[in-house]
């Protein structure tokens, strides 16, 4: 298995003023290994700590880590507490990756802890995920939440955000996803991933149905306590109730998805119920929400063009896990109308089981010309949907706002138009569409 770190954390507008100082600061992604030791490094030589003054809590997985998120932050804020939230990658911009009590700071507070920490980054050759986690958390000591929720940007054990000592660890869901970094198996894949359990810090796994045997053997050989999902607290959606430890509550409804949304809902309350000493009051008392959790693009049905037009659902599946949760919504919310997919996706992807979930669903296929070295081209995946005998609408190439322009002429409203396959597919799309009641879309932190 290679140990280069992949390139492609950026995302969003290319000219982002943060994450251009972000990529002249770093090191060259194709010279840099996998590991924590610069990232530590780092750390020492910031006079950042491993520990940090708030309780901290790790969130992995394959599939779900942004909503599991987006949860925790409602939850908490709904409670009276501010939670610090980093998570990647970012949309239309770079500050989208951390939020403050549901805030963004903004790009003069992130240029600023930059440039504070650009000498460690000449002394120590970071990648620009690691270089981005260490501002976020410089940022994240200078406004001193209640608690910080860190997201794994790729794996878990050698991740930027692993060199944090938790107080609570999450993997979400295994499954097969960036196979050329760690690993071919669900089994190897599963070992990366349950890196960020630790001894005697609470661990927390979803895959209810299939839990993968290498985050159980890990969690046991490294004395974590580990809560299962379906075994150790459950979740019911018809009651809307969720059970741990004798005790039984009934709780808001995720507000988008379907069952995989109840797991990750359900993950965050046993977070929120294991860190209850230090963070008491986050269990919610009533079964509706009093801050609402959101997220750009997981299951996202909107009405961009009103009641005269089609309705629009928009989701970063990008893997074939992801697009099988997405199948379920699709298929259980789009009446008898017709769908298109306005559709791009990451040329390392497994692209052909990724739209599998889904062909019988799609009536047309526009594939989209993502940017990006790693990034598949409108050409092969034309090539690809003509070998599995799926349907290319006609006249789909120029620019996106073109071919939604034009898939907006043909479609009704009882028809869906289905926006998948990567975060760089929900960038192109109109910015204003998903403005309303997003976390990461909030007015910015006070300076």
């Amino acid at each position: 298995m290679p140990n280069a770190v992949p390139d492609g954390h950026a995302s969003g507008p290319v000219d982002d003023t943060v994450s251009t100082v972000l990529s002249g600061l770093a090191g060259p992604p194709g010279t840099i290994r996998l590991g924590l030791e610069r990232m530590q490094e780092a750390m020492d030589r910031s006079g950042i700590p491993r520990r940090l003054p708030f309780p901290v809590i790790l969130v992995a997985g394959t599939n779900g880590k942004g909503s599991t998120v987006a949860y925790l932050e409602a939850l908490y804020r709904q409670s009276g507490y501010r939670p610090g939230a980093y998570t990647s990658p970012h949309v239309w911009r770079f500050p989208e990756r951390l939020r403050i009590d549901g805030k963004m700071p903004g790009e003069g507070q992130w240029l600023e802890a930059t440039a504070r920490l650009a000498h460690v980054a000449k002394e120590v050759p970071l990648t620009y995920f690691e270089l981005a986690t260490l501002v976020a958390v410089e940022l994240l000591l200078q406004y001193s939440p209640d608690l910080a929720i860190l997201e794994v940007g790729l794996g878990g054990r050698a991740d930027a955000v692993n060199a944090f000592r938790p107080d609570l660890g999450i993997i979400t869901s295994v499954d097969l996803d960036h196979q050329a970094w760690l690993g071919d198996t669900r089994d190897q894949i599963g070992r990366e991933k349950a890196g960020i359990y630790r001894p005697g810090v609470p661990a927390l796994y979803g895959d209810p149905e299939n839990p993968c045997l290498s985050v159980l053997n890990w969690a046991k050989a490294m004395g974590a306590p580990l809560w299962r999902l379906g075994k150790d607290f459950t979740v019911d959606p018809v009651q809307a109730r969720w059970c741990m430890d004798g005790h039984c509550w009934h709780v808001p409804r995720p507000l988008w998805g379907g069952q995989e949304q109840w797991n990750n809902l359900a993950l965050a309350l046993a977070a929120v119920w294991l860190l209850r000493e230090s963070l008491p009051g986050a269990v919610p008392e009533t079964g509706s929400w009093q801050v609402a959790p959101a997220l750009p693009g997981r299951a996202q049905w909107l009405r961009p063009w009103g009641q005269d037009g089609p309705r629009v659902l928009a989701d970063v599946a990008h893997n074939p896990q992801a697009t099988a949760h997405l199948a379920e919504v699709l298929r259980a919310g789009k009446g008898r109308g017709r769908v298109c997919a306005l559709w791009g996706m990451m040329s390392d992807k497994d692209i052909g089981a990724s739209i599998k979930p889904l062909a019988d669903l799609v009536d047309v296929w526009y594939p989209l010309e993502l940017s990006g070295p790693r990034a598949a081209s409108r050409q092969s995946l034309h090539a690809l949907l003509g070998q599995m005998g799926l349907s290319c609408g006609e006249g789909g190439e120029g620019r996106t706002e073109t071919i939604l322009e034009l898939v907006r002429g043909r479609l009704s409203p009882e028809d869906t138009l289905l926006c998948f396959g990567s975060f760089h597919v929900l960038e192109q799309l109109p910015e204003a569409w998903f403005s309303t009641g997003s976390p990461g879309l909030e007015p910015v932190c006070p300076g």
